[in-house]
């Protein structure tokens, strides 16, 4: 296995990502991580998932400059920056953090062709009534994906 790539946000569960990483590969490693963060410029409502391509790119064009997607970076850094720092201190190499703005598991399974990974590793943290009705990340990703999936629990 050459290169995973892990889908971190700022929910407990990413921890997890790490753990499992780190358990799977205890001395052989991949050549490369690539270590993704997703930021959802919409925020966490039932009407996520009905925006479409063109609005989403007119949303990310709107935000482009102001405060709220300043401090979206900064977060988005602050949260690949703690992982990667973890990774690392587990003598972990080879680690290429990437920010993406956009619906997370299609921005998952676009990075995931675009760097050629090998495996994905992603959380679960839906509750059973959000994943009712807005979907499941890791479940879309893992029904949609052209390599393997592991969802950490």
């Amino acid at each position: 296995m050459k290169k995973v790539l892990l889908a971190v946000d700022d929910t407990k569960g990413s921890r997890t990502i790490i753990d499992r990483f780190i358990q799977l590969f205890p001395s052989v490693r991949p050549e490369s991580i690539i270590l993704l963060h997703v930021q959802k410029l919409e925020g966490r409502s039932l009407i996520d998932e009905m925006l479409s391509e063109a609005e989403l790119a007119t949303l990310k064009e709107v935000m482009e400059g102001t405060e709220y997607k300043k401090a979206l970076d900064k977060k988005a850094k602050a949260i690949v920056g703690h992982y990667k720092k973890l990774l690392e201190d587990a003598g972990i190499k080879g680690i290429k953090t990437v920010i993406k703005a956009g619906h997370p598991a299609e921005e998952i399974l676009n990075t995931a062709e675009e760097e050629g990974v090998d495996l994905i590793i992603v959380g679960s943290r839906g509750t059973r009534v959000s994943r009712l009705f807005m979907g499941s990340v890791s479940r879309e990703v893992a029904n949609n994906a052209k390599v393997p999936v592991l969802i950490a629990r």
